[in-house]
C-alpha cells in the first residue's frame, strides 16, 4: 500500500516537472519560426518527442539539486511510512518535505530563466549590430496557416533591415489594398520589424498565396506563406473524414455555360445538355434533374445521360406536360451547384386550320369499382375560337382500341367515367373541340386499375408469429345479413353544368354478399321517384347523373340490394339545382413588364384576390404593330412571376395573362405597357488596358479602354486615382467625370513611378473600379520615333475581313508621323506578323483573307523620319465571324425619290446612337446629308446626289456591348441606277399590268378593257375615242374600279360608228400615265365578226339551239354515226337533217333527250360533203353543220381504216379451182385503206400468177396454178393513213399439200360444170296463150359434147308430130304447137344430157278462151299474139 502510494505522488510530481519543461520549451520554440516551406503546425509525433526531452533534459548537477534529491527520497520514504501506520507525524513531514521541493523549484526556475535571459540579451546585441546599413532579410519567415471558415488568421514575419524597408503584402500576385476591400476585411501592421497581416472573417475565397515584399535601397526580400481556408461539417470534418481526403483532390467541375431557354413542340424530340468545365469527380457524379422541384428518374420517356463533360436530359417524344423549369443539381463539396432554365412545349400543327390545342394535365381521381372521376387543364391555344367543350376517350391499357366515353362536348375540365369493369387497367385522353375542328388527343393518363376503394376499411390485419399477419374481412363477421340496410349520407359530391355527381356510405352492416345500387331521383315538390339506373345499377357508392332538367331541384335517394332482395330507400338527399354554370375565375388585375435581357422580359402579375386559387397562369404577348396573340407557355405557371424569353430584340411588345381554372381559361388581363426589348440598365464594368500616351517631367497623359460591359446605357463619365509608388496611399484625380478616355495627369514627381486606375460612370451608377495598371516613371519623353496608337478596335467584322481603326500618337517624336504598320498574331500565339509591306498614311485599314473563326489579335506602330515607334496596346481578341442577326447598310429610294442609306441595329439602347462617316474621315457634310432615325432604324438621305457622294460610308452603334457596324461602297454605278429610280418615283408613272384586251360577251357586246396597278380613291380616267371624251352611257358604259386598277368600256351594239383610236388617261395624284388602242381595219372586222355571230348566237339561244354540234364517229362495226343534241325543245320543235343542202330522211331525232343521229352504214366517197341539222319552231331555228370533205373526210376515212384493220381476222387459206386463195375477213374495206402483200419479207406485185384483190368485206391474194415456189410465209400489211396493221400466215408443209389436192379436186369439178348439158336462157316461168293461137318456146342449151335433147308434158315424153314440131339449130331450140287448145295446158319440160351432167328447164303454159284475162296477172304481149304472164 505503501508503495503504490510513493508511485502515485512520484507521478504526480513527474506531471507537474513536464508540464513546467513544456512550458519553457514552448517559449523557446515561439522565437525559433519557419519558414514557408516548413509544416505549420506541431504534429503528434513532434509533441511527443518535445515531452521525453523535457523528461530526459539534464538538469544541473548543483548542492540544491543533491539536496531536493535527498530531501524528495526522504519525503517519499516517510510518506510510505506515514501510509503504513496512519500516523500524524508523518503527516507533517510529509507537508515538509512537498513545501521544500516547492522552494527547491522555484530557485530552479529562476536560474533557467536568468540563464535565457543572458541568451537574449546576446541576440539582441547581434541583432543590433546587424541593423546597422544592410538589405533586408527575414529573420523569422512567414509560415502556412489552416483555419475553419468565419476564423480570423494573422500572418506574422520578422524583417532586419535597415534602414527600414518599405512593406507591401500579395495575395495571389495581386497587391492587397485594404481600401478596395470590405471594411475591416485587412489590417497591416508594420512595429519594429515586426509584420503582420490579419484577415478578419475568412471566406473560401480568401484561400491563397500571400507574400510579403520588403525593400530598401540596399536591396529587397520575399516570404510566402499559404493560408487555406475550409468549410466546417461538424464531427464528420476532421482530417481523417471523407470530405477532408476529397479536398485533396483535383479542383472541382463548374458549370461551363448557363443553361439557356428551350423551345420544342408536341410529339417532336428535344434535349437539355447541361456543359461542365472539366471532368466531374467521382463525389460529383450523383447528377439530379429536377422538373417544376420534382426529380426526374431515368425511363424510357426520359434519358438521363452523362459522358464527355456533357449532362443531357432527352424526351424522345415531348407532351406539354413536359414543359417546365428544369434544374440540373451537381454535389460539390460546399453542398451542391445547380442551374434552372425553362422548357417551352409548344402545340403541334393542328389537324384542321383553327382547332384548338390539346388538353394536357390528365388525371384520375375517386378510384372505384365501376367508375372514376377524370380532370385536366385546359389549353392555353383555342385556334380563333372558343372551345365548346371535350371529348373523353379510354382505352384497355397495352391496347390502341380508343373509345368514346361522352356523346356529347363536357363543357368543364372535369368529368365522371361509369361503366367500368372491376379490376380492369383503363387508360383515358381527352380531345376539345370548336367550331373549327378537333384537336390532338391529350398525352394518355397513366394506367389505372379500377378497385373497391372502401375495402382497406373492412379489413382488420392481426400480426402474429415474426411478421406474419392475418386478414379479417367485416364482410366475413357479418354473415347474418341478409336483406341489406339502406345507404346512408346520400348527397351530392359534385355539381357541374353537364352533370351531378352523387355519393353515400354503405350500410353498416353491409352483409357478406357483394351489394349492388339504385338511384332514384324526384323533382323537389313532387311525390313520385323514378329509377335512374335499373338496367345498369351502380356497384360502388358512387354515380353520376346526366341530362338533368336545367334550373330544376332534384332530391336524390338510393337502394341497396344484394341476392337476398334489395333494401329500403335511403333518406333523401338535400335539393340538389340542375344545370349551374361553373364561372370562370377574374383574370389578374395588373400586369408588369421589366427589361431583362436583350432577348428577354421579367413579367409580374397581381395574385387574385378574395383566397380564388387557380390552376395556374397563361401569357401571351403580342408585338405592338400586328394584332396577333402568341401563347408563352402551354402548361399553366403557379407563380406570379415569370421570365418571357425568346423575343426579337428591340422589339415593342404588350402581355397579358389569363388565369386557369376547372371552368377553363378566364377572360384576358388588362394588357400590359409597351415594353421594348432590351438589357437592363446595370452599372458598367471596370476600365481596362491603361496605356501611357505622353510623358513630360511633370505630367503624364494617359489613356484606357471602355468597360466590357456599359451596363445598357451611356457611359457618362470618368474617375481617375493615382498611386505614387513611394506612398501608400491612392489619391484621386478628378472629382468631376472625365468625359473621354485620354486624360493629363499633372503635378507628378519628376522620377517617380505612377500607376492608376478607373471606374466608370453611367446613369444606374459608378461601376466597379480597375485593377492598377503598370507602374509608369514620370520622365520626360526625348526619343526621336513617335510614341504609341491608342485605342486599336476592330468594327464590321465579318466571316473573313474586319475594319481595324485606331488614334494617332500624342507624341510625334522628331517629326510628323508618316505611315503605320498593322501587326496581327492569333489568340494564344506569341507571333506576330505584319500585314502591310507598305507603310499606310490613314488611321483605319481593312483587313481581308482571313480564316473563318479564328481569334485575332491586332496592334499599330507609328513611323517617323526618325523610325518605327513602340506597338500600341494590343486590341481586344475578335473572331472572324458573321454574327448572327448582321445587318448590312441598304440602298435605296424612298416614296419621295430620296437616295438613302438606311442601317437596321439588331439591337439598341436608349442612349444609343447612329455614327455615320464618309471614308472613314468623319461625318459626311450636314449640307449634302440628312440624317432620320425611327427605333433600331437609321437613315442617311442624299440631299442632292451627284459624284460628290461617292465613297464609303460607314456606320456604328454606340453604348451597346457587341461592335454593330457596317459599309457600304456608293460606286458611279449605284448612284446611276439610284438616280433613275428617283426619277421614276418623282416622276412617276402608272404601271400597266395588263395592256388593251378585247372581249366579245355572250349577248354580243364588246368590252375593251385593261388592268393597272391598284389606286387610290382619288385617282382619275379621261377616256379618249377619236379625240373626243367619251362619258358613260348605256351604249358606252364606262367601268373604273380604283381599288383593283380596273378600267372598261362596254359597247352595246358594236357597229363601224365604234371604228377608231382609245386612250385612256389616267393620273393619281403625282402618277399619270395613257394607254392606247387602235381598233382599225382587220382587228375591227374579227372583233364585229365575232360580236355579230355571238350576238346572232345569243338570240338563237332564245328558241330551241344545239349545245352539241354536229359530229361525227366510227362505231366497231364500221359504220359511221352523225349526231347532235339540242335543248329548249317543245312538242311543235321540228328536226331535219340535210346533205349537200338536200334534205334526207332517214336520220332519227328523240324528242326527249334532243338527240339526233343518223347511220351511214357502208360510207363511199358519194358520202362525202356538207351535212347539217336544223332544229326549229316558231321561237326561232338553229343548225348546227359538219363538214366531211378534204382533210375532215380524209380523217373519217383513217378512223374507218383504222377500225377496220383492227377489224382483220387472221389469214385464211381458201383453195380454188384457179387455186389457192389467202384471205382476210373484215368488216368495211374501203380503197383509202393501203393493202400489201409479202412473200418470203418480199413484196409481191400482181402479176399472171398472182392476183391481189379485195371486196367491201375481204382482202384476198390469189395464187393461180401453185407450184412449189408458192410456198412459204404469206403477210397482209394493212395501212390506215398512220399506222400499219400485220397478218401473216404459213403456206408450206401439209398446209400447202391439202391446199394443192383440194385445188385439183375443185379445178377438176369446175370443167366438168363448164362442160355439162345446161338450159342457158329462153324458157319463161309461165305462159298464157288464147285459144286457136300458135305456141312457139325457144331456149338455148349447151355443153360439150352436144347434149340430147328431151321435151316433156306433164312429165310425159312429147312426141313431135301433127300439131307439135321441134326445131334445133345450133343452140337453139324451139318448139311449136299449133292451134292452141283447152288441152295444151299444163307443165312443160325440156331436158338436156351429155356426159359431163344434165339439166331441165321448166315452162307453164295456161289456155284462156277469146275475151278472157286472168286476174292477178300482167299483160306482156310477144310476137306472134302469145302473151307471157308473170306474177306480181
Amino acid at each position: 500500500m505503501g508503495t503504490r502510494t510513493f508511485f502515485h505522488h512520484r507521478e504526480e510530481e513527474q506531471k507537474e516537472e513536464r508540464q513546467q519543461s513544456l512550458q519553457m520549451t514552448s517559449t523557446t520554440r515561439k522565437k525559433k519560426f519557419k519558414s514557408s516551406e516548413e509544416e505549420e503546425t506541431f504534429s503528434p509525433a513532434e509533441l511527443s518527442i518535445a515531452a521525453a526531452l523535457a523528461l530526459t533534459s539534464e538538469i544541473p548537477q548543483s548542492r540544491d539539486y543533491k539536496v531536493r534529491r535527498e530531501a524528495a527520497i526522504l519525503e517519499l520514504e516517510e510518506r510510505g511510512e506515514k501510509r503504513v501506520r496512519f500516523g500524524n507525524e508523518m503527516e507533517k513531514l510529509e507537508k515538509e518535505v512537498i513545501r521544500n521541493c516547492r522552494l527547491l523549484r522555484a530557485r530552479a526556475d529562476r536560474m533557467a530563466l536568468r540563464r535565457k535571459a543572458v541568451e537574449k540579451a546576446q541576440v539582441e546585441k547581434e541583432y543590433i549590430e546587424l541593423r546597422s546599413g544592410r538589405p533586408p532579410m527575414f529573420w523569422i519567415p512567414l509560415r502556412a496557416h489552416t483555419v475553419w471558415e468565419r476564423m480570423e488568421v494573422k500572418l506574422a514575419c520578422t524583417v532586419l533591415a535597415s534602414p527600414p524597408p518599405q512593406v507591401t503584402w500579395y495575395k495571389n500576385g495581386v497587391r492587397i489594398d485594404p481600401r478596395l476591400a470590405p471594411a475591416g476585411k485587412y489590417r497591416i501592421k508594420n512595429t519594429f520589424g515586426m509584420l503582420t497581416l490579419q484577415i478578419s472573417r475568412c471566406s473560401l475565397e480568401d484561400s491563397a498565396e500571400y507574400s510579403v515584399e520588403v525593400k530598401n535601397q540596399y536591396g529587397e526580400a520575399y516570404s510566402f506563406a499559404t493560408v487555406l481556408v475550409r468549410k466546417y461539417y461538424g464531427k464528420e470534418s476532421g482530417f481523417d473524414s471523407e470530405i477532408y481526403r476529397r479536398s485533396l483532390m483535383a479542383r472541382e467541375a463548374d458549370f461551363a455555360f448557363p443553361l439557356k431557354p428551350l423551345f420544342s413542340r408536341e410529339k417532336e424530340p428535344f434535349t437539355l445538355s447541361s456543359y461542365f468545365s472539366s471532368d466531374l469527380l467521382e463525389h460529383q457524379r450523383d447528377i439530379a434533374w429536377f422538373r417544376d422541384g420534382e426529380l426526374l428518374q431515368n425511363s424510357e420517356r426520359l434519358q438521363l445521360k452523362y459522358q464527355d463533360q456533357e449532362a443531357s436530359l432527352t424526351v424522345p417524344s415531348a407532351y406539354k406536360e413536359d414543359e417546365g423549369f428544369y434544374t440540373i443539381r451537381v454535389p460539390s463539396l460546399h453542398g451542391y451547384k445547380e442551374q434552372t432554365t425553362y422548357v417551352f412545349v409548344r402545340d403541334a400543327a393542328a389537324a384542321a386550320a383553327g382547332a384548338p390545342g390539346a388538353p394536357l394535365n390528365l388525371k384520375c381521381h375517386d378510384v372505384n369499382k365501376d367508375c372514376l372521376t377524370l380532370s385536366w387543364v385546359a389549353p392555353s391555344d383555342h385556334g380563333g375560337s372558343p372551345v365548346l367543350g371535350y371529348y373523353i376517350e379510354r382505352c384497355v391499357a397495352g391496347s390502341e382500341d380508343w373509345v368514346p366515353c361522352n356523346e356529347k362536348p363536357v363543357k368543364t375540365c372535369r368529368y365522371p367515367v361509369l361503366g367500368l369493369a372491376e379490376g380492369q387497367t383503363y387508360q383515358f385522353r381527352v380531345k376539345a373541340v370548336n367550331k373549327k375542328g378537333i384537336s390532338h388527343p391529350s398525352k394518355p393518363s397513366d394506367p389505372v386499375t379500377t378497385s373497391d376503394s372502401s375495402r382497406d376499411k373492412r379489413v382488420t390485419v392481426i400480426p402474429y408469429n415474426g411478421g406474419r399477419t392475418i386478414e379479417l374481412l367485416q364482410d366475413d363477421l357479418e354473415g347474418h345479413i341478409k336483406i341489406p340496410l339502406p345507404p346512408t349520407n346520400v348527397h351530392a359530391s359534385e355539381v357541374r353544368e353537364d352533370y351531378v355527381a352523387l355519393a353515400w356510405d354503405e350500410p353498416d352492416p353491409r352483409g357478406r354478399e357483394p351489394l349492388v345500387y339504385y338511384v332514384e331521383k324526384s323533382l323537389v315538390g313532387s311525390s313520385s321517384w323514378q329509377m335512374v339506373n335499373l338496367e345498369v345499377p351502380a356497384n360502388s357508392p358512387r354515380f353520376a347523373l346526366f341530362d338533368l332538367l336545367e334550373g330544376k331541384s332534384y332530391c336524390f335517394r338510393v337502394r341497396a340490394a344484394n341476392k337476398y332482395g334489395i333494401s329500403e330507400p335511403s333518406l333523401p338527399s338535400e335539393p340538389v339545382t340542375a344545370g349551374a354554370k361553373l364561372a370562370t375565375l377574374p383574370p389578374p388585375s395588373q400586369v408588369l413588364a421589366f427589361r431583362d435581357t436583350k432577348t428577354s422580359v421579367v413579367l409580374q402579375w397581381d395574385k387574385l384576390k378574395d383566397g380564388l386559387e387557380p390552376l395556374g397562369y397563361y401569357i401571351y404577348c403580342r408585338e405592338t404593330d400586328t394584332e396577333e396573340w402568341q401563347t408563352v407557355n402551354n402548361k399553366p405557371v403557379t407563380c406570379n412571376e415569370f421570365t418571357v424569353p425568346g423575343l426579337k430584340p428591340g422589339k415593342e411588345y404588350v402581355f397579358c395573362v389569363k388565369s386557369v381554372s376547372e371552368a377553363g381559361l378566364s377572360e384576358s388581363s388588362p394588357e400590359s405597357d409597351p415594353i421594348v426589348v432590351r438589357p437592363a440598365i446595370a452599372c458598367p464594368s471596370a476600365p481596362r488596358g491603361f496605356v501611357l500616351l505622353h510623358c513630360g517631367k511633370a505630367e503624364m497623359t494617359i489613356s484606357w479602354k471602355a468597360p466590357k460591359h456599359k451596363g445598357g446605357t451611356k457611359i457618362l463619365g470618368y474617375f481617375l486615382d493615382q498611386h505614387d509608388a513611394a506612398e501608400p496611399d491612392w489619391h484621386e484625380v478628378n472629382s468631376q467625370p472625365i468625359p473621354r478616355r485620354v486624360h493629363t495627369v499633372s503635378n507628378l514627381k519628376e522620377g517617380h513611378l505612377y500607376e492608376f486606375r478607373a471606374c466608370a460612370m453611367n446613369m444606374a451608377g459608378v461601376g466597379q473600379l480597375s485593377d492598377p495598371s503598370d507602374l509608369f516613371k514620370c520622365e520626360e519623353w526625348t526619343m526621336p520615333e513617335p510614341g504609341p496608337p491608342y485605342d486599336v478596335k476592330c468594327t464590321e467584322v465579318r466571316d473573313s475581313s474586319l475594319r481595324l481603326h485606331w488614334q494617332a500618337p500624342l507624341y510625334t517624336g522628331a517629326g510628323p508621323v508618316t505611315g503605320y504598320y498593322v501587326e496581327m498574331c492569333e489568340e494564344g500565339s506569341e507571333e506576330w506578323k505584319q500585314i502591310n509591306k507598305q507603310p499606310i498614311g490613314t488611321t483605319h485599314l481593312q483587313v481581308s483573307d482571313l480564316e473563318t473563326g479564328t481569334c485575332y489579335i491586332f496592334r499599330v506602330k507609328a513611323l517617323n523620319k526618325a523610325g518605327v515607334g513602340p506597338p500600341s496596346l494590343p486590341s481586344d481578341p475578335v473572331v472572324a465571324k458573321t454574327k448572327p442577326g448582321t445587318n448590312e447598310i441598304e440602298l435605296g429610294v424612298d416614296e419621295e425619290g430620296f437616295i438613302y442609306l438606311a442601317f437596321e441595329a439588331p439591337e439598341k439602347n436608349d442612349s444609343s446612337e447612329f455614327i455615320w462617316s464618309k471614308d472613314y474621315k468623319g461625318p459626311p457634310d450636314a449640307d449634302r446629308v440628312q440624317t432620320e432615325e425611327k427605333g433600331n432604324k437609321s437613315k442617311l438621305k442624299l440631299k442632292d446626289p451627284s459624284e460628290k457622294d461617292l465613297g464609303i460610308y460607314s456606320v456604328e452603334v454606340t453604348d451597346v456591348d457587341d461592335d454593330i457596324s457596317a459599309s457600304c461602297n456608293l460606286t458611279k454605278e449605284d448612284l446611276e441606277k439610284l438616280l433613275k429610280r428617283s426619277h421614276e418615283i418623282r416622276n412617276p408613272l402608272i404601271k400597266l399590268i395588263s395592256g388593251w384586251n378585247i372581249d366579245v360577251l355572250e349577248k354580243g357586246e364588246v368590252r375593251l378593257w385593261l388592268e393597272v396597278e391598284k389606286l387610290s380613291p382619288n385617282a382619275e380616267l379621261h377616256l379618249i375615242f377619236n379625240d373626243k371624251e367619251l362619258t358613260s352611257t348605256p351604249t358606252h358604259k364606262i367601268n373604273f374600279v380604283r381599288e383593283k386598277g380596273l378600267i372598261e368600256l362596254i359597247i352595246q351594239n358594236f357597229c363601224d360608228d365604234d371604228k377608231g383610236m382609245y386612250t385612256a388617261q389616267v393620273r393619281d395624284g403625282k402618277a399619270k400615265n395613257h394607254f392606247t388602242l387602235v381598233l382599225v381595219d382587220e382587228c375591227f372586222d374579227r372583233v364585229a365578226k365575232e360580236a355579230d355571230a355571238k350576238r346572232r348566237e345569243w338570240k338563237k339561244k332564245q328558241g330551241p339551239h344545239f349545245i352539241e354540234n354536229l359530229k361525227w364517229k366510227v362505231t366497231e362495226n364500221c359504220e359511221v354515226l352523225l349526231t347532235c343534241k339540242a335543248t329548249n325543245l317543245r312538242k311543235e320543235t321540228s328536226f331535219q337533217w340535210f346533205f349537200n343542202k338536200k334534205a334526207r330522211a332517214d336520220g332519227v331525232f328523240d324528242p326527249q333527250t334532243g338527240t339526233g343521229t343518223l347511220l351511214i352504214k357502208k360510207i363511199t366517197k358519194a358520202d362525202e360533203g356538207q351535212y347539217k341539222a336544223v332544229v326549229s319552231d316558231e321561237r326561232g331555228e338553229d343548225y348546227t353543220q359538219l363538214d366531211l370533205t378534204k382533210g375532215a373526210f380524209e380523217d373519217l376515212l383513217k378512223e374507218l381504216c383504222r377500225i377496220s384493220a383492227l377489224s382483220a381476222t387472221p389469214l385464211k387459206i381458201q383453195p380454188t379451182e384457179e387455186g389457192i386463195k389467202i384471205y382476210t375477213d373484215v368488216k368495211y374495206f374501203t380503197d383509202y385503206m393501203k393493202t400489201t402483200w409479202y412473200h418470203k419479207e418480199k413484196k409481191l406485185e400482181s402479176r399472171d400468177r398472182l392476183k391481189a384483190g379485195s371486196t367491201m368485206n375481204q382482202v384476198w391474194l390469189h395464187i393461180l396454178n401453185p407450184t412449189d415456189a408458192d410456198k412459204g410465209k404469206y403477210t397482209l400489211e394493212l395501212f390506215d393513213g398512220n399506222s400499219s396493221h400485220k397478218l401473216s400466215t404459213d403456206l408450206s408443209g401439209q398446209a400447202f399439200e391439202d391446199a394443192l389436192a383440194e385445188h385439183r379436186r375443185l379445178k377438176e369439178a369446175a370443167i366438168a360444170e363448164k362442160y355439162r348439158a345446161r338450159v342457158v336462157q329462153g324458157l319463161p316461168d309461165v305462159a298464157t296463150i288464147m285459144e286457136d293461137k300458135t305456141l312457139c318456146l325457144t331456149c338455148c342449151v349447151s355443153g360439150d359434147p352436144y347434149p340430147e335433147i328431151t321435151w316433156f308434158k306433164n312429165d310425159k315424153v312429147i312426141v313431135f308430130k301433127d300439131r307439135y314440131k321441134l326445131e334445133v339449130k345450133g343452140s337453139v331450140v324451139t318448139i311449136t304447137i299449133e292451134k292452141v287448145c283447152n288441152e295444151d295446158t299444163g307443165k312443160y319440160s325440156i331436158y338436156v344430157k351429155n356426159k359431163y351432167g344434165s339439166e331441165t328447164g321448166q315452162v307453164t303454159i295456161s289456155v284462156y278462151k277469146h275475151g278472157e284475162i286472168p286476174v292477178g296477172m300482167e299483160e306482156e304481149e310477144v310476137a306472134g299474139g302469145m302473151i307471157m304472164k308473170k306474177p306480181k
